[in-house]
């Protein structure tokens, strides 16, 4: 029995000894510091819990801000926050202009509210830290074209034609009224310099088939290029193949198109020389009022694509000749062209349009079908890489209504924004300059 005593006496000992050793305690903690702030996910405001919240750690009021990443149209007036704490606090509550509210997690607060403040208190009392909540909310619509006419008119309207090229920082535009050459210059579109009259171009020179590669201006007619680094002085380049009209700068080379009779090839010009591609299409080519646009496809290789315009024979074309390059083709030097409209034979007949690559998507504005319909200030887009064409959402992606339906205006992408030059309708000439962008182009996500 005594035995047995012992054995419980001494388990009585440790239990007792287990428990002195852990009767420590920690002391309260004196941070009163907000790490990180969210808003909880809510299903009727998609997108809030996306909110990227900074927090600035400052010497009297902290600040607890988003750099406009909160979608527009996005609710924050019954909004759930979410708090995370360096310590946790002995308490801690949101104030605003009407109330006081302790915090529980579980709340629900209007962020429209300004001013709105969080105020920590330590778990010993003895710290207060307070913090400015701001929460912004884009005050435009994202998927909105805006567009700003920059001027009425370059030069006095008259029966023109003209073309729009980048030289270095400047937009030139180059007019011909069939009679007489003219060159303006602007840095940014609003201020136009009057250059003069071009020397050293042929006459009947087609001003809209003028080329640029950023630097150099390239004209080519006969056996004969044409190159300009000012727009006003050009040079004579002899050369060995009749060139019937210059296509497009792309992939770091100058592309024309040369033959005669409907015996095209495509040629690259360089260091004074044409030289053959082996491209041949096989089926009627533009040679005039055609749009030319490139741009990286999904596939990763490098494209461009012809569309529209006049068949030598001056039949209004609905083709689109798609041009790609890969080093894994193995002919013609990687090169490859091919005509998409077989396929899709449901694109309009189409002349004097302007096309851009430009968010992800090809652009077409202004131009007329082959009954000389004008198209209107409707602009189409492909997503496809120019397979297909839809009209845009007018409510979003529309033209001002100050912009007059035409034809054979200029289009350039500089940066983030859509510049639109001039064009001409039935019996008008436009030198007016709009530019547009994508109000979602450039914001912080």
């Amino acid at each position: 029995m005594r035995k047995y005593l012992n054995i419980i006496i001494g388990i009585f000992t440790i239990f007792l000894v287990s428990c002195e050793g852990s009767g420590t305690t920690t002391a309260p903690s004196s941070v009163a510091k907000l790490t990180a702030f969210s808003f909880a996910k809510v299903d009727s405001m998609p997108g809030l819990a996306a909110a990227v919240f900074t927090v600035e750690e400052r010497l009297d009021t902290g600040l607890v801000w988003n750099k406009d990443s909160i979608l527009f149209g996005t609710r924050i007036d019954s909004a759930v926050p979410r708090f995370t704490f360096a310590a946790t606090p002995g308490a801690a509550w949101i104030t605003m202009p009407d109330t006081t509210v302790r915090i529980s997690g579980y709340d629900t607060l209007d962020f429209t509210k300004r001013p709105i403040y969080l105020t920590i208190r330590s778990q010993d009392n003895s710290t207060l830290k307070t913090y400015e909540i701001r929460a912004t909310v884009h005050q435009v619509d994202p998927d909105l074209y805006t567009w700003t006419r920059l001027t009425d008119a370059v030069y006095p309207v008259d029966d023109s034609e003209q073309r729009v090229v980048e030289i270095g920082s400047n937009f030139v535009m180059m007019v011909s009224n069939g009679f007489e050459l003219r060159a303006y210059a602007s840095p940014d579109g609003t201020g136009w310099t009057d250059l003069g009259s071009p020397s050293g171009l042929p006459a009947g020179t087609r001003v809209r088939q003028i080329i640029s590669d950023g630097s150099t201006l390239y004209y080519g007619q006969g056996n004969t290029i044409y190159t300009s680094t000012d727009a006003t002085t050009w040079t004579t380049h002899a050369v060995s193949e009749n060139v019937v009209t210059m296509l497009l700068y792309w992939n770091k080379k100058v592309w024309a198109l040369v033959g005669e009779d409907e015996q095209y090839e495509l040629a690259t010009y360089a260091d004074d020389a044409l030289t053959l591609s082996g491209l041949q299409p096989s089926g009627e080519f533009p040679v005039s009022d055609f749009a030319a646009v490139f741009f990286h496809s999904a596939s990763e290789r490098e494209r461009a694509m012809i569309i529209g315009g006049f068949a030598e024979n001056g039949r209004a074309l609905n083709t689109r000749w798609n041009l790609e390059y890969s080093r894994h083709i193995p002919e013609n030097g990687g090169y490859r062209i091919e005509e998409f409209s077989i396929d899709r034979p449901s694109f309009k007949s189409l002349t004097g349009i302007s096309v851009i690559n430009y968010n992800g998507q090809l652009l077409l504005f202004g131009g007329v079908d082959d009954k000389m319909t004008y198209l209107g200030r409707d602009i189409l887009y492909s997503e496809d890489e120019g397979l297909t064409w839809l009209q845009a959402d007018t409510t979003k992606n529309r033209l001002p209504d100050t912009y007059q339906a035409r034809q054979k205006q200029s289009a350039i992408v500089r940066d983030k924004d859509i510049y639109i030059f001039g064009g001409q309708d039935g019996s008008t000439t436009y030198s007016d300059v709009y530019r547009g962008r994508l109000n979602s182009i450039g914001w912080e996500k």
